[in-house]
This record gives C-alpha cells, sequence and structure tokens, in this order.
C-alpha cells in the first residue's frame, strides 16, 4: 500500500510555522487531555492539536475498518495492536483531511470547534503503556568512552561488544513524559577515599540522549522475529533521556548490570513519530566489523539521520546547548535490536519500549552524556550564565530535541523537558 502522506509537496489548510517539527508529512501519534478534561488519541499539524477521537466519531474514516473506540482510549496500545497496514490507512487518510485542496472539515466550523484544539488547551499523556522496557548498550563512541573511564583504555570494549547488541531489561513503571519533575534518588555509593559504602543522595545525577523504539504484537512464544521483517513490527519512535546516577552506578554494575542507578527515571517525548514518516531520511549506518552472525545480517539502510541536541538550563536561567549529536552514530541499528532481542523466543508486545542505549559521536561536542562531556567532571561545562557543572544540579532542566531535515521537509519530535528536583521529601506532600 503506498504512503501518501509523506508527498513533500502537500501543504496544509493549518498554518505551519516555518522550521516546525510537525508539518503535515509528519503526523505523529500522542495521547492527551482537552480542555473538557477528556483523554483522547490525537495527532498535531504545526501547533494545532487534532482530536481523532471525535474525527472518527464525525465520520471522517468511516472507509477504514476501525473498532468505534479504537481512538477514545487512554493508550496508543490498541491501535499499535492493528499493525502497519492500520497505521498506513489512518495517517494517508489525516493527511487527505487536512490537505489545502480538501475543503470539507476545513469549511465545517462546527466540526472544527469540536475537532482542533490549540496546544495551550491539552495536557500530554504518556502515549503507550509501557509493558516492558529494554535498554541497549549500542553507540560504540559511548560505550568505548566508558570503557575506557572505568576499566582499561587498552580494552574499553568488552569482547562481546561487537557481536551482539547488549542490553538489559529496565523498569517500565518509572518512565514518566515530558514536563514531569525528576527527584534526585538515594542509594549506596562507594567514595574514592572510603572503605565502606556510604547511604545518601546521588552526587553524579545524569543524562543520557537516546531514542526508543515503539513495538506492536510482534511474536508467539519461542518465535524469532527475522532481522528482515523487523521494521513491520516498529510503530515509530520517541526521544528518550534514561536519567542515570553515576556514583550509584559504579558501585552497583558488578556483576549484574544496571539496577537503582536507572530505574529511578527514564523519560520520554510524547508525540511517537513513525517510521513511515522518517522514511525519506533513512541512512547508512557506521561499518560493522567483524561481520555480524547470520541473524543480525542487514541489506539496505537501516539507519536514520536524526540531528540531536541537548540544552542545560539552571533554574530561572537561560538554557546552554552542551551537545550535538545524531541518531546515525548508532553502530547497532533498531532491526539488528529486536532480531536479537527475541532471537532466544522472547515475546515482544504492543506498547513496549526499547532504548537505544547513550547517543554519542566521535568528537566531544557529540557526546551523549554529563560524565563523557565533562570527562568524570574533570573538564566541567560553562554555562550561559558564568556557572560550572560537571554533573546536574537541583533545579536544572535537560532539555531534549530531535529532528530530521532535507531540502523538502522538516520532520521532528518536539521535545522532551523534565527538571531535576531535590531527593523526595514525604513530609512536603500534602496527605
Amino acid at each position: 500500500m503506498p504512503d501518501t502522506a509523506n508527498n513533500p509537496n502537500r501543504k496544509s489548510w493549518i498554518s505551519v510555522p516555518t522550521d516546525s517539527d510537525f508539518p503535515i508529512q509528519n503526523i505523529p501519534f500522542g495521547v492527551f487531555l482537552t480542555r473538557d478534561d477528556v483523554i483522547t488519541i490525537g495527532t498535531r499539524i504545526g501547533d494545532i492539536a487534532i482530536d481523532l477521537g471525535a474525527l472518527h466519531q464525525l465520520g471522517y474514516f468511516n472507509e477504514i475498518p476501525l473498532t468505534d473506540d479504537i481512538f477514545l482510549q487512554d493508550t496508543l496500545n490498541d491501535f499499535i495492536s492493528d499493525g502497519k497496514k492500520t497505521w498506513r490507512l489512518v495517517r494517508n487518510r489525516i493527511a487527505e483531511i487536512f490537505d489545502v485542496k480538501n475543503e470539507t472539515l476545513k469549511n465545517n466550523e462546527e466540526h472544527r470547534k469540536i475537532v482542533l484544539f490549540t496546544l495551550d488547551e491539552i495536557e500530554m499523556q504518556l502515549p503507550v503503556q509501557i509493558g516492558d522496557y529494554t535498554d541497549f548498550y549500542s553507540s560504540k563512541e559511548h560505550a568505548t568512552n566508558v570503557g575506557t573511564m572505568f576499566r582499561d583504555p587498552d580494552n574499553a570494549l568488552l569482547p562481546n561488544w561487537l557481536h551482539i547488541p547488549v542490553g538489559y531489561h529496565g523498569r517500565s513503571s518509572s518512565i514518566v513524559p515530558s514536563g514531569i519533575p525528576i527527584h534526585r534518588p538515594k542509594g549506596q555509593t562507594m567514595p574514592a577515599d572510603a572503605s565502606e559504602p556510604v547511604f545518601g543522595p546521588s552526587k553524579l545525577v545524569d543524562f543520557e540522549l537516546e531514542m526508543a523504539f515503539i513495538t506492536t504484537d510482534a511474536n508467539l512464544l519461542g518465535e524469532p522475529i527475522p532481522i528482515e521483517e523487523a521494521e513491520d513490527y516498529i510503530f515509530g519512535m520517541v526521544l528518550f533521556n534514561d536519567w542515570s546516577a553515576r556514583d550509584i552506578q559504579k558501585w552497583e554494575y558488578v556483576p549484574l548490570g544496571p539496577f537503582l542507578a536507572k530505574n529511578f527515571a527514564s523519560s520520554v517525548s510524547p508525540w511517537i513519530v513513525t517510521l513511515d514518516a522518517l522514511e525519506p531520511f533513512r541512512t547508512d549506518g557506521p561499518k560493522q566489523d567483524p561481520k555480524p552472525l547470520p541473524y543480525l545480517n542487514y541489506k539496505g539502510k537501516k539507519s536514520f539521520d536524526i540531528n540531536l541536541e541537548v540544552d542545560l538550563s539552571p533554574e530561572n536561567g537561560a538554557p546552554t546547548t552542551i551537545t550535538k549529536s545524531n541518531f546515525k552514530y548508532m553502530y547497532w541499528n533498531m532491526s539488528q535490536q529486536l532480531a536479537h532481542h527475541t532471537i532466544n523466543g522472547c515475546k515482544v508486545n504492543s506498547g513496549d519500549m526499547m532504548g537505544s542505549g547513550t547517543i554519542s559521536g566521535s568528537t566531544p561536542d557529540s557526546y551523549g552524556s554529563m560524565l563523557e562531556l565533562t570527562w568524570k567532571g574533570e573538564k566541567p561545562i560553562k554555562m550561559s550564565d558564568g556557572t560550572e557543572r560537571k554533573f546536574i544540579n537541583d533545579g536544572d532542566t535537560v532539555t531534549m530535541r530531535g529532528y530530521c531535515k532535507n531540502d523538502k521537509v522538516r520532520i521532528g519530535f518536539g521535545e522532551v523537558s523534565n527538571k531535576l528536583l531535590p531527593p523526595f521529601n514525604p513530609k512536603k506532600v500534602k496527605k
């Protein structure tokens, strides 16, 4: 079935600001609370949110086989379960409805009042119910930097890293949307000058610049997903900040890897951008040497040219852009990650989230974490207000943005932005 929504020449009758992340060629999917306190599934063009539940009830999707309540839910899970054919039909139809040449909804003032919302009239929600969350470790530059810092610089990559997409199972209950504050975690650490561990707030809270993909129901228990079919089971992508407590991590990660240092919070951008929308931005990934085993071999372009950047803002202060990176730097691509994840028969469900792992480039200004940008705090970052940062301070806000751009269209993800608060204090919580 052709993907007509990507037509770069299509214009919308909804005004789209210059350099908007959300032209009519994007059509992402999300969940929001409306001005009438109704939760609905929607999309966005420019700075206008579109209630797909209302649009469906008004008959605009009648020719597509959808259940009556498919967009009247508080998550996208059931819609994602309908599969790639349905996603494409709906996205193509939305593009038709809002095409500048289509006057059906454009000239129906009553329907427009029901369907369209300005951004200040809605509150974005977590777009999916995340049953399971897996975080990969797929940037060669990041893995090399961390291995150099904490192990032997001559053997920074462990022997398995170039052969498998390394990953670990995270905690889905701690994933929150953009805008939700994050509390500084507490835990055990082993200070450099101590002989016994101490307990208290983490002193080395960090961000991790990642992206994540959302899956549909993909396989039966025991059934691997072939790498050539993997993208059929990927609904779309979001920006992902996998918050980390580096001092807790250093003490706990041997022998079983990340635990409390990672599971206290991760945050995502609220709009899921489909793989269909990203199609024009495919690119080659890094050369893989040694050649992966056959089940990880792939053909074609499986990476995407997605520009990424991170701002760090002190409380009541101006933001400082501290890194610019790109998703195309990932050594292991999404198809390889999903194929490896299921090669043992692991079942993948609708709404599962797979984090890319920290995305770092080859130059210091493209590193994807404070750990690397400041090199363990040895090279503090100079902020625009004259202060310095080794890691993230209470009151700081981390904002990540991502977009693709060619000479015809720009497709973006919006942002994921969260403020770091002091450790949770139950005495300040109102009963």
